[in-house]
């Protein structure tokens, strides 16, 4: 017998809807899993009760506790009638039964139980999993009334009462009552985003999920209830609390100390040169910033701001000290103090606070020569100065010059906007080769940036040759790369010399948005680049090559820079064919919790994380936490949405361009795909998303995110309507691209973004923009190609299934069933027009069905459907080998064999599919002449007796004759399968 068991405390109610009249009632709770029943005290006249009462149940089988619910009713107690009324209920499903480290307490809204019942109020839950042998289920008792208290209630070492009132289980035999044992205590979590801890791991995981879909409790998605801008998350409702809201809604309000050091007037000259270095020195307890200095100016101004974080801030006063960079170390100009608890607090949208000139002090307190202007406040992420500010949360206490404030800063970037370069080179005129002893072999190279492509060589004799070859290309504006044809004679191996070439600058091309004719033009070939690369071209020559070229930039087109599967923008190029937003996306980058030491520094291991977002053309970078594995952002971001079939992409990364780690590149350490289309309106939906990379030694868990995600729709009617539309604009079914071209302009237009936003300040690097557009996914890979194969399987899994059962109704496995089938299909058959209706009714009530089954939370990352729980030690050094290949040669020789072995097998399936084809075909082609003669003669019979029968008498005996039966059939294989394999194919004449 399984040891793993559910575990449920029952903490309390709020808000409950009163039943008597009288404004109480006597609440209870009952519990139901898989045929378990537990009910809890009844609390008199209480519509807030407490009950901190634990429960366990037996999970009888693992592989189904991800198909079994857990059901709380809240009920009201009549005592008059000793009846119970319905007050409302809580469903819960197998995401949120997670690991006892894990768990925490949710207030989870009840629901109404039927269509005309009411309910109201929350039901406070803690709900794990644990396989401890050493705590015993609930015992069922017989029943009893609610409100008779046992005489022996159970406790705890530390004195908690655990009672536990259980409803009699026909499923399961009369046990003793025993003690129960519970979980070990832990630390109490108040599950807000501001006290979110990384608790230890459990020692062992429980699979909860077996087969294709599952994964385990440390990588599945968990739920949680924060409290945020707007109040705290229950169940994607925001339940507003005492605090005002603002726009940043969706994050954990942070409080900062804001400095501004504006400038300084009048400063003491330290000698009779008047040289003076000033800059300006912030200090908070043990954190400092530093100004940059101003090398002989006695009136600087700097104009920057500082924020440090109220929760680290230990100190009373604020010190600004101004020093001089020639002076000691400890020797200042002169000190300005500020006590904090006098400093105003700012809320937006207020006006900016307006600095104040502050006399500067010395060590003692008197006043010296010179004046500061500051301003200092409290305020919020949301306040317009946090962007550009200087954070302590950037450096480590006591240390101010480890880091540049370049590399730390939330930045919005924006992709540039990429255009398709159709070229199609028609016709040269009148080429000039060097060697004039023979004809050309003439081809054209057309270049774009890093982006070459040529024709194919052709030779002619009248020095005219013509190709009339199109050509794709990928530009970003603004146009910085040129457009360069050149014309070049292959005279032999690794010998081509060049007859001339053109240049032009892709701002004087012809845009379009659809398909109209583009005309063609004729460019002269000039014999160097300079000359090529001179606009004026007003000079007149005696002789000049030509070549005939149409080119245009295609607007109607939207430039794919991401896979399909995942894009996160589908709009043409051109803006004016733009259509209307039809909703707004909102995101709440909260924290990151348990990651991973990814470098060490003094000694420990540690991590400078931030966290990179991308939907659309909009790129979000957060600012960099130093020093810490749990780190908090609290960044909010918004988003227009123009398609549903979108997917936003958030990915964490450490930053290596901060001190103390030898890698140049910034390390992965996860990231999280979310489609828009999964989302419900209006709802919030506050999930922690596991952190999967996949390694050369497997798949790991580096840590998790927490995420606040809220789609909000401006237009139902346009959203509903946005499914009839195609998913691409028109130019890609009116001139589509193949799946080569479409590839290849993919990773081209991938580097130009990477190379775009690598130039931005911070930069975004290549291998930021890289892991987040998947720019590697189209490589293969074993363990790819077995998910495909599997989810294939997964999909056909219905009608193999449907096949099964039809074969079972056709053996007569269960007589019963056989017989109601002939019923509906007799029906079906004499009333035809029943089967449409029929048909959409079945889909109709399965869908009706389903839908209190539907999925509750976004999609996420499964390592079992991809394969990579189960993933050999081989196949992860193949998916990360370069290309092309750099290991050893037995290596790639092993690796081949296996390549050959699994498309043999393919190959054998795809020969054996195409032999049926070819039977079919063999019917009527005579090939074999006697068996054709057959089926021509049977097709006679066929159409004389299928004349002068009614056709529901023919459909009946077809039916009852496949459903036949197992008395009237043969174990051999029936009349027409072996006339079938008879037939011939063209497998004979293959070699």
């Amino acid at each position: 017998m399984s040891s793993l068991k559910l575990g449920v405390e029952v903490v309390g109610a709020h808000d409950l809807l009163a039943k008597d009249g009288q404004g109480s009632f006597c609440p209870f709770v009952e519990l139901e899993f898989d045929g378990q029943k537990c009910r809890t005290t009844t609390k008199e006249k209480d519509l807030s009760p407490v009950w901190n009462e634990s429960f366990y149940f037996n999970v009888l089988d693992p592989n189904k506790l991800s198909s079994l619910p857990l059901e709380a009713f809240v009920y009201n107690h009549n005592k008059a009638n000793n009846a119970k009324t319905c007050l409302g209920k809580v469903r819960l499903t197998a995401p949120s039964f997670v690991n006892y480290s894990d768990a925490v307490v949710l207030h989870y809204p009840l629901e109404k139980r039927s269509i005309f019942s009411r309910a109201k109020g929350e039901l406070a839950l803690k709900v794990f999993v644990t396989d401890d042998p050493s705590i015993k289920p609930s015992n069922p008792l017989p029943a009893m009334e609610p409100d008779v208290v046992p005489k022996s209630i159970p406790k705890e070492k530390n004195g908690k009462r655990h009672t536990f009132f259980h409803l009699p289980n026909a499923k399961q035999p009369q046990q003793q009552q025993q003690k129960v044992t519970p979980a070990p205590p832990q630390q109490q979590m108040n599950y807000g985003v501001h006290e979110m801890k990384s608790g230890p791991q459990a020692s062992k995981v429980v699979n909860m999920f077996p087969g294709s879909s599952s994964q385990p409790f440390d990588y599945a998605l968990k739920e949680t209830s924060p409290f945020l801008g707007g109040g705290r998350i229950v169940g994607g409702r925001v339940i507003r609390g005492d605090r005002p809201t603002s726009t940043y809604d969706l994050v954990e309000q942070m409080r900062f100390l804001f400095v501004r050091v504006v400038k300084a007037r009048d400063l003491p000259l330290k000698d009779a040169t008047g040289s003076l270095d000033p800059y300006v020195e912030v200090k908070v307890g043990n954190y400092k910033g530093i100004t940059k200095h101003y090398e002989k100016k006695q009136n600087p101004e700097w104009n920057q701001v500082f924020a440090f974080s109220r929760e680290t801030v230990q100190s009373s006063v604020l010190e600004v000290v101004v020093k001089d960079k020639d002076l000691v170390k400890d020797d200042s100009i002169g000190f300005v103090r500020i006590d904090l608890h006098e400093v105003p607090t700012r809320v937006p949208p207020d006006s900016p606070l307006a600095p104040e000139w502050y006399r500067l002090e010395d060590k003692k307190g008197e006043k010296k020569k010179g004046e500061l202007m500051l301003a200092v406040w409290y305020g919020t992420q949301a306040d317009e100065a946090f962007p550009d500010a200087w954070h302590s949360d950037a450096i480590a206490p006591g240390d101010s010059t480890s880091v540049s404030p370049t590399y730390i800063r939330s930045k919005v970037y924006h992709s540039p906007r990429l255009w398709y370069v159709r070229v199609n080179v028609i016709e040269a005129q009148d080429l000039v080769p060097a060697d004039k002893s023979r004809f050309p072999n003439a081809y054209v190279k057309v270049q774009i940036g890093n982006q070459i492509l040529k024709t194919k060589p052709v030779q002619t004799r009248n020095m005219n040759p013509i190709w009339n070859e199109e050509f794709m290309f990928v530009a970003a504006e603004p146009f910085e790369d040129h457009l360069t044809f050149t014309v070049e004679d292959h005279a032999g191996p690794n010998k081509d010399e060049t007859i001339g070439r053109t240049v032009i600058a892709l701002n004087s091309i012809d845009r379009r948005a659809d398909d109209r004719f583009v005309r063609t033009r004729w460019y002269n070939l000039e014999k160097s680049l300079s000359d090529a690369m001179d606009s004026d071209r007003t000079k007149k020559d005696k002789f000049h090559s030509r070549l005939h070229v149409c080119v245009c930039l295609d607007g109607g087109y939207h430039v794919l820079d991401e896979s399909t599967q995942y894009s996160s923008d589908l709009r043409p190029t051109a803006k004016q064919l733009w259509k209307s937003s039809i909703g707004v996306l909102e995101l709440g980058i909260l924290n990151a919790d348990g990651l991973q030491p990814m470098k060490t520094r003094d000694g420990k291991g540690t991590s400078d994380t931030y966290c990179v977002a991308k939907y659309g053309h909009k790129w979000v970078r957060t600012r960099t936490i130093v020093n810490s594995l749990n780190p908090k952002y609290n960044e909010q971001y918004t988003w227009e949405v123009y398609d549903t079939a979108t997917v936003l992409t958030v990915g964490v990364f450490d930053n290596s361009q901060i001190g103390g780690s030898d890698n140049t590149r910034d390390n992965k350490i996860g990231k999280v795909r979310i489609r828009i289309s999964t989302l419900e309106t209006g709802r919030v939906y506050t999930h922690c998303y596991p952190l999967l990379v996949l390694h050369p030694s497997g798949v790991k868990k580096l840590g998790e995110l927490h995420l606040a995600i809220r789609f909000s729709s401006t237009s139902m009617v346009n959203m509903m309507s946005q499914y009839s539309r195609p998913l691409l604009p028109k130019m890609h079914y009116k001139r589509p691209l193949s799946v080569i071209q479409q590839d290849i302009l993919r990773h081209q237009a991938v580097n130009i973004v990477a190379a775009r936003l690598g130039r931005a300040e911070p930069p975004l690097r290549r291998e930021v923009v890289e892991y987040m557009s998947d720019a590697n996914a189209h490589l293969w890979s074993m363990r790819r190609s077995k998910a495909n194969f599997l989810r294939l399987t997964s999909v056909f899994s219905g009608l193999f299934s449907a096949g099964k059962w039809f074969g079972e109704v056709c053996t007569w496995k269960n007589p019963i069933t056989t017989v109601l089938v002939h019923i509906l299909f007799a029906m079906l058959v004499c009333f035809p027009e029943l089967i449409l209706p029929t048909v959409f009714l079945y889909m109709f009530l399965i869908g009706v069905w389903n839908y209190r089954y539907r999925p509750r939370y976004p999609p996420h990352m499964n390592t079992s459907l991809s394969c990579a729980d189960a993933v050999s030690p081989d196949e992860l050094d193949e998916e990360f080998e370069t290309f092309p290949a750099s290991k050893s040669s037995d290596i790639v020789r092993m690796r081949y064999d296996r390549l050959r072995s699994v498309a043999g097998k393919i190959q054998t399936v795809v020969g054996d599919i195409a032999t049926q084809g070819e039977r079919l075909q063999a019917l009527l082609s005579w090939r074999d002449p006697r068996a054709t003669t057959i089926f021509v003669l049977l097709c006679l019979v066929a159409a004389i007796v299928l004349y002068v029968t009614p056709f529901q008498m023919i459909a009946l005996l077809a039916g009852f004759y496949v459903m036949r039966h197992p008395r009237f059939r043969h174990k051999t294989p029936s009349a027409p399968i072996n006339f079938f394999r008879r037939l011939p194919a063209r497998t004979d004449s293959m070699l």
